[in-house]
């Protein structure tokens, strides 16, 4: 496996990610600092008065309290101004204050269909493997949580013209194994985990958050096919914006050579060799 370096200069400065309704990251409750996610899910909230482009001062990344996951440590969009919750898909870093959070603001929470058998309930992830990248958090990925949570009252599935309710200029487009979502005006792709511009399985990486390019975290990828397939789909659209599940957010010809890189060299850079393979999910 070979590293794909992205410059410093490539993390775009500002994001204005809606022009006339407000989104908010909504961080998930983790099980530690490093396994947390920056786009775990994503609040799309809309009745503002004002429509004018949000920045990133007004965008906030909201982290829900380790003890108490109905209390949170950053800023919420009121619950009025809160139309949906949109998923990438279900991993316990990206869902951990769901449950709260549908509640809290009865909002739905869409999601694609086959990824709601780990939403409502009724099927579990297959565990992680902890024999790939060779990192400390692939080692300890055992202990992650594989187990389905219920927002059953709130799921709804995607429309199936592509739309995003609340987010008229995204439309989200399947990766197998997440949804991305995109806007076109500006190329600005979220990816969830599909790609991921940190070494996902090194504690190190995770910290440092050294910009690289990379397929999705080894760790919780048992089909390598259907990750090929996602990283091609993302290089296909040429985005000028990538926000991703893990790593920052990374712009421009440098991003774009490295996610080229990536998708043609897939085999050698993103898949171990100690892999292990099993059925397609999502």
């Amino acid at each position: 496996m070979t590293q794909i370096p992205l410059p410093a200069s490539a993390r775009p400065r500002t994001m204005t990610l809606t022009p006339s309704a407000m989104t908010a990251f909504a961080r998930s409750r983790p099980m530690s600092p490093i396994a947390s996610s920056p786009s775990s899910m994503w609040c799309s909230t809309a009745g503002r008065r004002r429509r004018r482009p949000l920045g990133p001062d007004r965008c906030r990344r909201v982290r829900l309290g380790p003890r108490n996951p109905t209390r949170c440590t950053g800023t919420l969009p009121r619950q009025r101004q809160t139309g949906c919750i949109v998923l990438t898909h279900g991993h316990f870093d990206h869902v951990g204050g769901l449950k709260s959070l549908s509640r809290e603001w009865d909002v739905p929470v869409y999601a694609h269909l086959l990824e709601q058998p780990y939403l409502n309930c009724t099927r579990s992830y297959p565990p992680p493997d902890p024999h790939v990248g060779g990192g400390m958090l692939a080692l300890l990925s055992p202990l992650f949580p594989t187990s389905p949570i219920d927002v059953s009252a709130h799921l709804r599935e995607l429309p199936p013209d592509h739309s995003i309710p609340f987010m008229p200029e995204f439309r989200w487009i399947h990766t197998p194994g997440h949804v991305s979502l995109w806007r076109e005006r500006d190329r600005l792709l979220i990816a969830g985990d599909a790609i991921v511009t940190t070494a996902q399985e090194s504690v190190y990486a995770s910290v440092t958050q050294a910009p690289e390019m990379h397929g999705p975290p080894m760790y919780f990828t048992p089909d390598w096919a259907a990750a090929r397939e996602s990283v091609c789909a993302i290089e296909a659209l040429s985005p000028e914006i990538v926000i991703t599940g893990h790593g920052a957010a990374m712009r421009g010809q440098q991003m774009r050579k490295a996610l080229a890189e990536l998708a043609r060299d897939f085999d050698t850079v993103a898949v171990p060799e100690d892999r292990r393979d099993s059925a397609v999910r999502g």
